[in-house]
Parts: C-alpha cells; sequence; structure tokens
C-alpha cells in the first residue's frame, strides 16, 4: 500500500459548535448547499512523502497561494454521495465505495495522486462521526457529502502538480428539485465532453463546461439541459449533472452507453440492478434526440426520468428543442416504473427494504 496505511486522524472538535436550537433552525428547510456543518477532513500530499496529516478541523476558509495550480491550471475532481438517517436512528451512506473507486479514476485521468480507497472511506466516516446531529429526518431530507481534491502546489508551468490537498465537507439537504416532472432544454450549441477528453471524470472542468448551456436552459423556461454527442450533435449523452433515462410501452428502458464522455453514474448502476431484479429490459445504447422526440409524440415513450445523487431520481415531463417541444406521458408527475424505482432506491438507501447488494454502509 501507499504511505497512508496505518494514518491516523487527529480530531480537532470544534470549539464554538452550532447550538442545538439554531442546526435544527437551519435544517428545518435547507437550500440545496447553503448550510454548511461544523467540520471539514483534510489530508495532505506532497510527492516523496506521500499522504500526510489527516486532521478532522472546524470548518472554515483555507488559505492558498495565487499561483496554485488548481486556480491556473484546473487539477481538480470530486464526489458527491449521501448520508442518512436510518429508522434505529442511526446513521448510513449509500455505496461509498462505489465513490471511491471512481475519485481514483478521476484523479488517474487528471494526472493526480490516487487516494487509497481506504484512507477516502475512513475520511468520509470521520466526518459524518463528527457532524452525525447535522444529518436531517425527513423523507427527501439528507446530508449531501462532497470529497474533493485540488493542486495546491505554487508554481507557474504546465504540468502535474506536485502537492495536493485532500478534502470533506458537507451540508444537510433537502429535495434537489421541487415536486413534480422536471423540463428539460436539449442544447444544440454546446458539448459538455467529447471523445478522449475528460467526460468520464468528475472534475470540476465539465461543469463548469456545462453552465452557459444551463443559462440558456433557465431563458427557455427549463430546469435542466441535455447534452447531445460531440461528434454528430444528434445521440442524447447526458444532462447537466445527471444521467437520463428514456422507458418505453413495452416496460423496457434505455439509457445512453458509457463510451468515455459520459459520467459514469452510481446512480445510474444502481438504478440499471434494480431495475433488472425487477424483470425489466434495460439496454445501454445509443439513442438519438429525433427518436426521443418521435417516441414521446406518439406514445411509445411513455416515461424518462433523470437520476444522480443530488436528484435521485426525477421524472422528465417536456423535452424542448428549438424547433418545439414533446411531452413524455403526463407530463407532470412520474410514471409508473419511474416511481417503483425511486421506490426500491430511496428505501435501499433509508434501511426500509434488504440491502441485498451491501449498498449500504453503517458508521459507527
Amino acid at each position: 500500500m501507499s504511505s497512508a496505511e496505518g494514518l491516523k486522524f487527529t480530531i480537532h472538535p470544534h470549539p464554538n459548535a452550532t447550538p442545538a436550537a439554531r442546526r435544527a433552525e437551519l435544517m428545518a428547510d435547507p437550500a440545496f448547499g447553503r448550510v454548511a456543518t461544523d467540520h471539514m477532513v483534510v489530508v495532505k500530499y506532497k510527492d516523496g512523502v506521500g499522504w500526510h496529516d489527516a486532521e478532522v478541523l472546524p470548518r472554515g476558509p483555507i488559505t492558498l497561494d495565487p499561483s496554485a495550480a488548481v486556480l491556473h491550471y484546473a487539477q481538480e475532481i470530486f464526489e458527491g454521495m449521501k448520508a442518512f438517517r436510518t429508522k434505529d436512528g442511526g446513521a448510513a451512506i449509500f455505496r461509498p465505495e462505489a465513490n471511491a473507486r471512481r475519485f481514483r479514476a478521476s484523479a488517474e485521468r487528471m494526472a493526480m495522486p490516487q487516494i487509497p480507497e481506504e484512507l477516502f472511506l475512513e475520511a468520509v466516516n470521520q466526518l459524518v462521526r463528527a457532524d452525525r446531529d447535522w444529518i436531517p429526518e425527513g423523507e427527501n431530507a439528507s446530508l449531501y457529502i462532497r470529497p474533493f481534491m485540488f493542486a495546491n502546489d505554487a508554481f507557474l508551468g504546465v504540468k502535474p502538480a506536485s502537492e495536493y490537498l485532500f478534502m470533506v465537507i458537507a451540508s444537510p439537504v433537502g429535495a434537489y428539485f421541487s415536486a413534480g416532472a422536471v423540463t428539460v432544454w436539449v442544447s444544440e450549441t454546446y458539448t459538455r465532453a467529447a471523445p478522449g477528453g475528460t467526460g468520464a471524470a468528475k472534475c470540476g472542468g465539465n461543469y463548469a463546461a456545462s453552465l452557459l448551456a444551463q443559462a440558456e436552459a433557465k431563458a427557455q423556461g427549463c430546469d435542466q439541459v441535455v447534452f447531445l454527442d460531440a461528434v454528430k450533435h444528434t445521440d442524447v449523452e447526458e444532462m447537466g449533472g445527471m444521467n437520463v433515462f428514456f422507458v418505453f410501452e413495452d416496460g423496457s428502458l434505455v439509457t445512453p452507453p458509457l463510451s468515455g464522455t459520459i459520467l459514469p453514474g452510481i446512480t445510474r448502476d444502481s438504478v440499471i440492478t434494480l431495475a433488472r431484479e425487477k424483470g425489466l429490459t434495460v439496454r445501454e445504447e445509443a439513442y438519438s434526440i429525433e427518436q426521443w422526440l418521435a417516441d414521446a409524440r406518439s406514445g411509445r415513450m411513455t416515461e424518462a426520468f433523470a437520476c444522480g445523487t443530488a436528484a435521485a431520481i426525477s421524472p422528465i415531463g417536456v423535452v424542448k428543442t428549438r424547433e418545439g417541444e414533446a411531452r413524455i406521458g403526463s407530463g407532470t408527475a412520474a410514471g409508473q416504473i419511474t416511481g417503483a424505482l425511486r421506490t426500491a432506491l430511496v428505501d435501499t438507501q433509508r434501511g426500509r427494504s434488504t440491502d441485498a447488494h451491501g449498498w449500504v454502509s453503517q458508521v459507527f
């Protein structure tokens, strides 16, 4: 193993932690990502030393040199996962091992050091233990956990950095979208990722590249943007921060294939597994925007939904393009299969059903 083997965390409890009454007030109806918990995790990396100085600290600002590599060359990656309050009052995280594996894959693509999965998981668990009281109750409530790593080496020059910070922060959250189906805008001007690029890595640059298209979607009265492939500009790939599924009248599902330009979503993988266990056919294959519009209008497509850590599973009610729009199903609510898959996913996450796959990790 790396020099991280046996690395111990030093715990520095917050001297002025948020009082219980104030915490309850902040958690009553938190805007997504706007409320911070009391602590953060920091682990340092340096070439020749490896991973070192693992700490749980009071959450606060970080200091960067103006020439820190992340500010100039964008060596940065992150993950997103959720901790849930279980029915016995405990805490559980959904599929953190999958996040750890994807984080290592993202680091490899971005020429960054790969943090050992055991260290990644322990860092996440340390933060959840420290801020367990920040896990909200409620059907749509959870603690959103954000592990991230960036280059903090101070230099100007195009090369991989030699120093990095791995950090974990958290935020109590409610529903990502308001109730009901979302409306999506198809971007025919901008692309999210190209073959050979960083589309399969969870790096900030991919999301920065999506923001102008997302703004265009908002200007068109839509909740989210859908990107097409960068080569033919015909095939649906993914949304601004979520994968997408289509449900047809025969009960089968289609989702775009992982071809290096689409983020391999952990919720996406979970949905495929749960759907197949229900006896549904799931095909990972190319699907064009023209076919989407035609199938929605003819009724061959009965449902569509987006999925991701933040939103779980959200029905898509309307798809819009410059040439027109099409309604999917009722256009306002989740269809039968979308609803059943969401229930199966959420029940697993919250410990209400049997965890047949070992997806739920208890935090003690």
